[in-house]
């Protein structure tokens, strides 16, 4: 997976044609980008995303943002009401639970 400026790009490889191509996720519409070499694969996912930013900010949209923190999660209502037993034995708010368990199980520090 490739970064760059937050966003990512999912790449593949298209034997036939002999290119890498790919798609920007987490942008508003289809942004997508190919290349030959991994350098200019490289550049052009970059040229993808700055051109996306550019083509927002002219035509007065605003960009969809790679993540803003906030999720809006549905789950099974026991599961709910062990997380906030927990949160509430541990004195801490259920978004601070939730938070804490996730990063630990991939290794974020919060």
């Amino acid at each position: 997976m490739m970064s760059y400026m937050g966003y990512f790009g999912a790449v593949k490889f298209d034997d036939e044609a002999g290119i890498f191509h790919g798609d920007v996720l987490l942008a508003k519409g289809a942004v997508t980008f190919q290349g030959k070499s991994v350098d200019e694969l490289k550049q052009a996912f970059q040229d993808s995303v700055d051109d996306y930013l550019n083509f927002c900010k002219e035509s007065e949209i605003e960009p969809e943002k790679p993540f803003s923190g906030k999720l809006v999660l549905r789950m099974k209502p026991e599961l709910h009401r062990a997380l906030a037993v927990a949160a509430r034995h541990e004195n801490k708010s259920l978004n601070t639970l939730i938070t804490e368990r996730l990063a630990e199980d991939f290794g974020i520090a919060v």
